[in-house]
């Protein structure tokens, strides 16, 4: 097992400088930059070349990519062009915010997306199957911004129960977490739903039901714990896409968090914080991944045999 892991480790190093490249490129790649939010009416063309000369940005791609990451490396994530603070600072400032709400979706979307399954498997080829299918199928299609601003209108406009927009207290962190985590359940209840079948047709499951145990220990005890394999996979994949996709939660629900800072800085193409951001959301994924495989391979040995 400590072999497997120095190996999924090991890897993460060129997927990492792979993922740099990408990130540095993108944001660089877009039309306009940074000097024209920080000029002034009636600045001269001289100006201009003093600031970006300030800020290293009239330097080669090449250049400006070597700088970035020799910072990097140092565990230096630049100032903010636009805000002359650290980017540092202003990622810790945020982060919590974004892992309160990803990971009370996260939580949410388990919980409510396994006990979807499990029920949907347990009434498999029933109207109750169809019903929690049907609403899989709708969970999935749905956008998260679009189901964001109907319970708005619904639950904070009309009723009144929450607070519409912020971030005060843990009333303004229900609708948030029902938008992002909708999707996960969806996701979750699917695969539960399919493993569980699957797993309830194998042979050690007829002859669990042979020697006379109990239905419902069989289903919770002996086929969820194998069905459970992949729907890990899948929690641990939407620890890196929950966490990325509260940026447009944030945004409809006017939260503090990453989301909302990495869309200020792109709209002001502020480099340095936006390629904290965007690198931060890529290798929460990554990590998201890596955790999923540990934990896969710790369930199941099989597993650390059948990767390199």
């Amino acid at each position: 097992m400590f072999l497997f892991i120095m190996k999924r480790l090991i890897l993460l190093v060129p997927v990492f400088f792979v993922v740099s490249v990408v990130v540095f490129l993108i944001i660089h790649l877009v039309p306009g930059n940074p000097i024209d939010n920080l000029m002034r009416a009636g600045s001269s063309s001289a100006q201009r070349v003093q600031i970006a000369a300030k800020y290293g940005l009239d330097r080669s791609l090449a250049e400006q990519y070597f700088v970035w990451m020799s910072r990097l490396v140092a565990g230096d994530l630049g100032t903010s062009i636009i805000q002359g603070r650290p980017v540092g600072a202003l990622i810790a400032q945020n982060l919590p915010y974004s892992l309160q709400l990803g990971g009370a979706a996260l939580l949410f979307s388990a919980l409510t997306g396994i006990t979807a399954g499990v029920i949907a498997a347990s009434f498999h080829g029933t109207r109750l199957d169809d019903g929690i299918s049907g609403l899989i199928l709708i969970g999935s299609t749905v956008p998260s911004f679009w189901l964001g601003l109907l319970l708005i209108l619904i639950f904070a406009v009309w009723l009144g129960w929450v607070p519409i927009s912020g971030a005060r207290g843990w009333a303004s962190l229900i609708l948030p977490v029902i938008a992002a985590g909708v999707g996960g359940i969806a996701l979750v209840a699917r695969v539960t739903r399919i493993a569980m079948i699957e797993t309830a047709r194998q042979d050690f499951v007829m002859l669990l039901h042979a020697k006379g145990v109990s239905p419902l220990v069989i289903q919770l005890r002996h086929v969820l714990r194998h069905a459970l394999v992949p729907v890990v996979t899948i929690l641990a994949l939407r620890i890196g896409w929950i966490l990325g996709g509260t940026v447009t939660i944030e945004y409809v629900f006017a939260r503090p968090g990453l989301g909302s800072l990495l869309i200020r800085a792109l709209n002001q193409r502020d480099y340095p914080l936006v390629q904290a951001c965007l690198l931060m959301l890529a290798m929460a994924v990554i990590f998201g991944t890596l955790i999923g495989d540990i934990v896969q391979a710790g369930m199941d040995p099989r597993q650390r045999e059948a990767r390199p």
